[in-house]
């Protein structure tokens, strides 16, 4: 009998992880007496009130009964116990095999650490976009090389509003149409792998009526990859033509990042990239 319950308990995953967060709680933080309690943690009718659904419905889930959830109990759930991203999309792949839909989230900042990721690349010059592309973090060479982003609004920080109504950012490029073609392609498919059709609206918009170039590439619905790879060159005022291999990548855990690496093609490059760091930081 020990066994049979043993094996429906390890069967039951959705269940297991449901009883795995909700008694990693802390009652008192969540306003709820502590009093005498059998368990640590929340009890799942206190689960079950901060996801607005039935205690006896939750029991169930936890028990393995009751057939599968929603999408909408899901996010309650996921809600009531305040579980991350991550475990928000582990809790859907249990209760209905599949990730939850996406749900795209405005980001204007990145954590710390990411930022000393940024700054440790040094002479590569490297950013972190989201996924309509504002610019919310670089690093020194990127500042240098490609923009200095510190100095614009922050609605201005946007890598299409530069590429179509920058003229120098325009006068930098060595090949401007195959890189605006790459950029819009990824634009597009990164907006909309985030869920983000609705954001970039009004950016669309604004493009189309200031860059009839913007607006044919839009038209075409061309998609480039969002996480590719290339070389790009570029004319700096300062420093001449640098050529630069890129990398686009993933921010592990933060779907709605990319990272963008620019690493000198050559050992020359990265050298005259690095004087000119060192010029501006003693300026």
């Amino acid at each position: 009998m020990a066994q049979e319950i043993a094996n429906k308990q390890a069967a039951n995953k959705l269940g297991t992880f449901l009883r795995d967060r909700r008694m990693r709680l802390d009652p008192v933080a969540f306003g709820f007496a502590t009093g005498r309690r059998r368990t640590q943690g929340l009890r799942r009718e206190e689960v079950a009130q901060r996801a607005n659904i039935s205690p006896t419905w939750y029991t169930w889930l936890e028990q393995g009964r009751g057939g599968a959830p929603s999408a909408d109990v899901l996010n309650r759930i996921a809600a009531g116990l305040m579980l991350t991203e991550p475990e928000r999309e582990h809790l859907f792949m249990l209760g209905l095999g599949r990730p939850p839909e996406v749900r795209y989230r405005n980001v204007d900042s990145v954590t710390p650490r990411l930022q000393r990721v940024l700054d440790a690349l040094d002479p590569s010059p490297a950013i972190i976009k989201t996924a309509t592309w504002d610019v919310v973090a670089w690093n020194r060479a990127a500042a240098a090389m490609l923009t200095d982003y510190s100095k614009l609004p922050r609605e201005q920080r946007n890598i299409l509003r530069l590429m179509f109504g920058n003229p120098r950012v325009r006068d930098a490029q060595e090949d401007w149409r195959s890189v605006a073609r790459f950029v819009v392609g990824s634009f597009r498919a990164d907006a909309t792998r985030a869920g983000a059709g609705a954001e970039i609206t009004q950016l669309v918009e604004e493009l189309c009526r200031i860059s009839p170039e913007f607006e044919t590439l839009w038209r075409d619905n061309d998609i480039a990859p969002a996480h590719g790879e290339g070389v790009k060159r570029l004319r700096h005022p300062e420093i001449g033509l640098i050529a630069l291999e890129f990398s686009v990548f993933a921010v592990d855990g933060r779907p709605e990042l990319g990272m963008i690496v620019y690493n000198p093609a050559t050992q020359a490059d990265a050298e005259r990239i690095r004087s000119l760091i060192e010029s501006r930081t003693a300026e």
